[in-house]
């Protein structure tokens, strides 16, 4: 069975399965959602419940690889906006609906299964990374629980997220065996791609359109409202930014030569480098084999082959300090030997074992000359801390007995950076970010009103802000003054355009009459010019048509005249000359080609449309509110906000 699992997870089918059913596993997240119903869950699907926390978890994987993706940071509120939270919603609605089916099926992998998967996939790790007692062999469920809380699991999230995964895998690979989509729908694709067209064009002539005069006030006043959503400002804010900052206090800070002896005493033995030794040890069975062992280990026989002969494999620790060896008894033998030498047999806490030293370094104590720099740097980053929280404590005070932030930042010798109008993305009104802007930051100053100061917040050891708004310039079109030159210039290219437009339609009307493409082309100074075999195969080698153009001639019917764009500024008139049907013997290459794409199509539709129809049947509930809170939304000032966006539409 596991053979077959295997076998399926390599083909190209499983490829689209999984990039819908367990892939997106590795987006979202795992955790303990498979141990039956929760209350009050963001997701229900039948016995399966999704709580607040497992909900945050998987937002918090999404936003993480957002974040190192894009190299922007994401808050919750920006979430809200982008309606982010509302798909990743739908897609955990999607998952545990699907699941819930499967189980309901009756598709469940046994406890056998899931358990040798589990020991394969641990085998299949970096040595180091084992789960294994590194003496005995032995399955260590420890270690196994410490390597699955390094990625926030535990084993029972972990194999019940295995048993998910592989009974969808049965379900739908299944489904892939026996699923061919008709030939007739290789043949379409191939058709239609193949299918090429003949168009006969010729370009406006600017000079023959009259060029608008510059635009008045109200012209240009009317235009802006016209493109309103695109013009207005977002709201800014002029902040006043309090920074206290050990990382920058710490150039200033003077090291005290006393405390770094003082320091270095304390730290002595630790600074030295322990002597570390490397050597073979053989696991055995009793004492009369111990013996047998360390006899042919002292003849030079190799570890492997002697310890092949008693069914073990020998444990080779490699510049190893006394302290790593996990039993004490063998680790007091093994650094009481000579290099080369072999141990007696060793009666361990672990059991009867034979060692070889193959390797000794020797240690070396430790130099105050040599641990100054980083006893240094480790006194000055302690230092600067201690002299920020001094200065917060004197902000606080001062801010406490009436002082606003300003006057308590002079007070406590903490810089005070007064911005410039910003966004709640921290932009200046040039579009360009702002340096020094933290997301906690811009938050917390886009949640105060006008005039607002926040409390002291601090946002790492050593580092602390706070925040005042200064000013609050609402949304609001600018002054026609501030962009008067740049809007005449696209208020005359967009008039340009219409007016070009409506000479390119009434051309196109004279053709429909009767007139000929070539008679109308020249009556305006243009000629008319030829492109034979425009295909969807070959449309790249037709870009300098432009896309507007290209799609207007696969849309237009046989003999048609139309109108479009071609490039930035440019308008043609054209007409579709001739349709012809692709070779018929390429038409079958190529639907044999594209049919393993095909069905992987048929089968992406297939898998999706099974997500959506377990969600219906299963009635899938999802708690929207209860998962904006969960990620760190307020909820009830969100409310009041589109209460408000509401009002005003009104």
């Amino acid at each position: 069975m596991l053979a077959g699992f295997r076998t399926f997870a390599k083909s190209p089918l499983a490829v689209i399965l999984f990039g819908l059913l367990i892939v997106s596993f590795a987006v979202f997240g795992i955790s303990d959602v498979f141990k039956g119903p929760r209350i009050s869950g963001v997701v229900s699907a039948g016995s399966r419940s999704i709580s607040p926390q497992d909900f945050k978890v998987r937002y918090d994987n999404y936003r993480k690889e957002t974040e190192r993706r894009t190299g922007e940071a994401l808050t919750a509120d920006q979430a809200v906006e982008r309606g982010i939270d509302r798909q990743i919603l739908q897609e955990v609605a999607l998952q545990e609906s699907t699941a819930e089916m499967i189980r309901r099926f009756g598709v469940q992998p046994s406890d056998k299964l899931i358990g040798n998967v589990v020991r394969e996939q641990m085998s299949n790790l970096p040595p180091t990374q084992r789960p294994f007692d590194p003496i005995t062999g032995k399955f260590d469920p420890k270690l196994y629980q410490a390597l699955l809380a390094q990625a926030d699991l535990t084993p029972d999230s972990y194999q019940a997220s295995l048993r998910d995964d592989i009974a969808q895998t049965h379900v739908f690979s299944a489904l892939a065996n026996g699923l061919h989509a008709p030939r007739i729908y290789s043949v379409l694709q191939a058709a239609y791609g193949l299918e090429s067209r003949d168009l006969a064009a010729f370009a406006i002539n600017p000079a023959s359109v009259e060029r608008p005069a510059n635009p008045t006030d109200a012209q240009l006043v009317a235009f802006m409202k016209q493109h309103a959503d695109r013009l207005t400002r977002p709201e800014t804010r002029v902040l006043s930014i309090m920074r206290v900052s050990a990382q920058a206090i710490a150039p200033s800070v003077t090291v005290d030569p006393a405390e770094v002896q003082k320091t270095f005493n304390f730290r002595k033995d630790t600074l030295a480098t322990p002597e570390t030794r490397s050597l073979v040890q053989i696991v055995a069975p009793d004492a009369k084999a111990a013996t047998a062992i360390a006899q042919r280990l002292a003849k030079g026989e190799q570890p492997a082959v002697v310890a092949s002969a008693y069914g073990k494999q020998p444990v080779i620790l490699t510049d190893k300090p006394k302290s790593a060896l996990p039993d004490r008894k063998v680790a007091a033998a093994a650094f009481a030997l000579a290099a080369g030498q072999v141990s007696a047999p060793i009666a361990g806490e672990l059991g009867l074992s034979v060692v070889k030293v193959t390797k000794i370094t020797p240690g070396t104590s430790a130099a105050l000359e040599s641990a100054r720099p980083a006893i240094e740097a480790e006194l000055r980053v302690q230092n600067a801390q201690a002299k920020a929280y001094d200065q917060t404590q004197t902000y606080q005070d001062a801010h406490d007995a009436g002082a606003d932030l300003v006057a308590a930042a002079s007070k406590a010798g903490a810089m005070v950076l007064t911005t410039a109008p910003l966004t709640a993305q921290g932009t200046d009104e040039t579009g360009q970010p702002v340096a020094g802007l933290t997301p906690d930051i811009l938050k917390t100053a886009f949640a105060l009103s006008s005039g607002g100061e926040s409390e002291l917040i601090e946002i790492g050891k050593g580092e602390y802000y706070a925040v005042k708004v200064e000013k609050v310039i609402p949304a609001a079109l600018p002054p026609l003054d501030a962009i008067r030159p740049q809007l005449t210039q696209v208020w005359l290219q967009n008039e340009m355009g219409e007016r070009m437009q409506a000479k390119a339609d009434a051309l196109a009307a004279r053709v429909r009459k009767g007139e000929s493409l070539e008679s109308v082309a020249a009556s305006t100074g243009s000629k008319v010019q030829r492109v034979a075999g425009i295909s969807r195969e070959n449309a790249q080698q037709h870009q300098g048509l432009g896309r507007d153009l290209l799609i207007a001639t696969f849309g237009a019917k046989p003999g048609g005249i139309f109108t479009s764009r071609a490039g930035q500024m440019a308008f043609v008139v054209a007409k579709l000359e001739a349709v012809h049907p692709g070779d018929v013997a390429a038409m079958a290459r190529i639907s044999q080609a594209v049919r393993q794409q095909t069905d992987a199509g048929v089968m992406r539709d297939l898998g999706e449309a099974v997500r959506v129809a377990a969600k219906a049947s299963l009635k899938t509930k999802v708690n929207l509110t209860l998962a904006r809170q969960a990620i760190g939304v307020d909820t009830a000032a969100l409310a009041k906000a589109e209460a408000a966006k509401t009002g005003k539409a009104k």
